[in-house]
């Protein structure tokens, strides 16, 4: 694969935070950037050199998006498959479109996963009213119901416990494919981020511990607070998973674990991931600076992390009353501050985050993770 070195233009598909994380790096490596994303007022495209704003199957501006870029990446998974096989006929694009297909979906991503012998949480199929008969006969309740396709965040998702509030649920989503899974009894969640090249190489950051609220992540936390052989295990199923999609740019997985250290993948992202923000403020290499490398045909960069970290979402509750008392994080000097310049904040909505950085000399990750949730705790106190 040809390399592209500073001066060539990078595009990338969708313009949220990820994205706009995405062309702050790439420009701090000398690369330009065009962003292509529906909204006329999205984070990435107020800083990158060129927007195009339109919708992701007009082909007159996916055309034109070909013709201004040298490689093209994606930052979000709910971006139409269609978009990528045409463009990926014009330019190089990473993901490819194969993966992203792979990826758009629970139940071909779960499947997939099954014949790579890589547990996934246990799963049923819902494509007619009638399996969810079946679900509650094969699998115990309480069940969680996903949408197959465009669920993140909590969003297309339901606990249920009866037939009943499962049928409530299918005909509320209109009654699109869905998966059922069992509800585990869950001692932890974890994720990590991989890298791969076109030569089939790959680095992976350090595993992170999340905890979510409310189906959207509050903090990831690294290192995580798990044993070395279940660490080996997220990474070894990381890696087989990347390599059997023949996968090349940036990609998380996020695992489950049980009181009894069994290990369930959740979901794949083909992308970068909220969960790996503290990249940027503690690793020799952020997982945007890999993203950048793997597009533009670059060695990989080295991905160890020096010092312990808690990575925490400030999301749009935060703004009710206005901005938020910035002066409770700022006042901190181990604390890094990123937004995201998004101009609506909504509840649930990611505004920004931060990382609060541990000393290289103690790397007690229960004190940092109480601090750093003790200071959310005060900015939240601080909006009444």
């Amino acid at each position: 694969m040809e390399t592209l070195y500073p001066g060539a233009t990078l595009g990338v598909l969708g313009g949220g935070q990820l994205g706009r994380m995405f062309v702050s790096s790439a420009r701090t490596m000398g690369y330009r950037s065009v962003v292509f994303d529906p909204s006329s007022d999205s984070p990435a495209g107020r800083i990158a050199e060129h927007h195009l704003c339109a919708q992701f199957l007009d082909k007159k501006a996916l055309f034109d998006f070909a013709t201004l870029c040298d490689a093209i990446t994606l930052e979000f998974e709910n971006v139409p498959v269609e978009a990528v096989e045409y463009l990926q006929k014009r330019v190089r694009v990473f993901p490819s479109a194969k993966a992203l297909s792979m990826t758009q979906d629970r139940i071909v991503e779960k499947t997939f996963l099954n014949q790579l012998n890589i547990a996934t949480t246990p799963f049923y199929a819902i494509k007619e009213g009638h399996d969810l008969v079946a679900a509650f006969e094969s699998m115990a309740s309480p069940l969680v119901l996903k949408t197959a396709r465009f669920g993140y965040d909590g969003k297309g998702q339901c606990v249920v416990e009866t037939l009943q509030q499962a049928q409530q649920f299918f005909e509320k989503v209109k009654r699109v494919p869905c998966i059922a899974e069992t509800r585990l009894a869950l001692a932890a969640e974890v994720s990590v981020v991989i890298a791969r090249a076109h030569d089939g190489n790959s680095v992976l950051f350090p595993v992170s511990e999340n905890l979510h609220d409310n189906g959207i992540l509050h903090l990831a936390a690294v290192p995580a607070r798990i044993n070395s052989n279940l660490e080996a295990q997220v990474c070894d199923s990381a890696k087989r998973i990347a390599d059997a999609m023949d996968y090349i740019g940036v990609m998380a997985a996020e695992f489950f674990i049980t009181d009894s250290d069994e290990l369930f993948v959740n979901e794949l992202a083909p992308r970068p991931h909220n969960t790996g923000h503290y990249t940027i403020d503690v690793c020799t290499s952020s997982q945007f600076e890999q993203q950048v490398r793997m597009m533009c045909g670059l060695p990989l960069a080295h991905s160890d992390c020096a010092r312990p970290v808690v990575m925490v979402n400030l999301l749009g509750d935060l703004w009710h009353n206005g901005d938020p008392q910035w002066q409770v994080l700022l006042s901190e000097p181990s604390l890094k501050l990123h937004l995201y310049d998004k101009s609506e904040p909504r509840p649930g909505r990611k505004m920004g985050h931060f990382c609060l950085v541990g000393d290289s000399n103690h790397r007690d990750a229960d004190l940092l993770r109480a601090k750093a949730s003790a200071l959310h705790q005060q900015l939240r106190q601080a909006l009444s």
